[in-house]
């Protein structure tokens, strides 16, 4: 297949070396050192006692790849006003756009407006070829072009349609995954996977980001532990209002739904660390406006989530 991988950091570079090394036409789009060392070497990922190499077709502007089958956006939430930009290019009549995204997708609500700021992704990307992606997949940049997976065997990117339509290319881009080694079962609805993995965050990257520890700290703390799966189940309420059902949720390779990677950080955590723009928004404060559109108490959300919101405002990372 043709595909491009638009942001191909840690999770996105996962992606595209493997599904180059599965002899797939990858092209991807990054900046900086890390692009130039994908053009020179290709994306190398260290996958447990293994080490991949893709070779990929790398770029710093959409316009030099043309159209393809398929696009996986993995930027950040607040940084997809640069796909929105660059993305008609790539747009075929056909071609699936899949946003792998943590959070609540711009797509999910319109009136979350904030996740879409001037309508400019509605307006840049055909609605028929919206995707919805879940990635469940513990990575890291560890120097420029070359990615470490955390929890290699157990990787996972559910797919779906918001219209939960499995079409011919849906179920092609699922077996391609499979095929690299990325688990990717059908799913009735996207949601139920945008959901669960949601609630999941919610306990673990707020009290992740607050404490700044890694989930396994949080999970051996039995006070903290608590808080976040309080935290969880609010999510989880949430989504039961919005008549989603996250127990019918895809399960990885392993079993339920946590990496197991007890030394990993979650995404909001390293972009605190490194002095990145913090998928707040996405991640946390949309969840709330919909727990207020349902009518949803959410106590320990309520305490958690602008405290986050506080600590990124104060690091310049978030601004409300």
């Amino acid at each position: 297949m043709k595909i491009c991988i638009f942001g191909a950091g840690a999770v996105g570079g996962h992606m595209a070396a493997k599904l180059a090394a599965q002899g797939h036409e990858i092209s991807v789009v990054a900046r900086g050192a890390h692009l130039q060392a994908m053009q020179a070497n290709g994306v190398k990922l260290l996958h447990g006692a293994k080490t991949i190499v893709g070779r990929v077709r790398a770029a710093e502007r959409a316009h030099e790849l043309g159209p393809q089958e398929a696009v996986f956006v993995t930027l950040k939430a607040n940084a997809l006003g640069t796909f929105a930009d660059q993305c008609a290019p790539l747009l075929g009549k056909e071609t699936a756009v899949v946003f792998v995204q943590n959070g609540i997708p711009w797509w999910y609500d319109r009136s979350l407006t904030r996740l879409d700021p001037d309508g400019r992704l509605a307006r840049a990307v055909p609605a028929g070829a919206v995707t919805g992606g879940v990635a469940y997949s513990a990575n890291e940049i560890v120097e420029p072009g070359v990615i470490e997976n955390h929890v290699p065997g157990n990787n996972m990117i559910v797919i779906g349609r918001p219209d939960r339509l499995d079409t011919p290319l849906i179920e092609k881009l699922r077996k391609a995954l499979e095929d690299a080694d990325l688990s990717s079962p059908g799913v009735a609805d996207i949601r139920q996977s945008i959901w669960q993995k949601a609630a999941q965050m919610l306990g673990n990257s707020t009290l992740c980001t607050l404490t700044e520890l890694p989930v396994g700290a949080v999970r051996n703390d039995p006070v903290l532990k608590e808080i976040a799966a309080k935290a969880g189940r609010e999510g989880q309420a949430i989504a039961q209002a919005l008549g989603v059902d996250v127990d019918a949720a895809p399960q990885r390779p392993s079993g339920g739904h946590a990496s197991g990677a007890q030394s990993h950080k979650p995404s909001i955590l390293q972009d605190y660390e490194r002095g990145r723009a913090m998928e707040v928004e996405a991640q946390l404060m949309a969840p709330l406006a919909l727990a207020r559109m349902a009518k949803i108490a959410t106590p320990t959300l309520d305490i958690l989530v602008p405290l986050v919101a506080a600590k990124a405002a104060a690091k310049g990372l978030y601004s409300h």
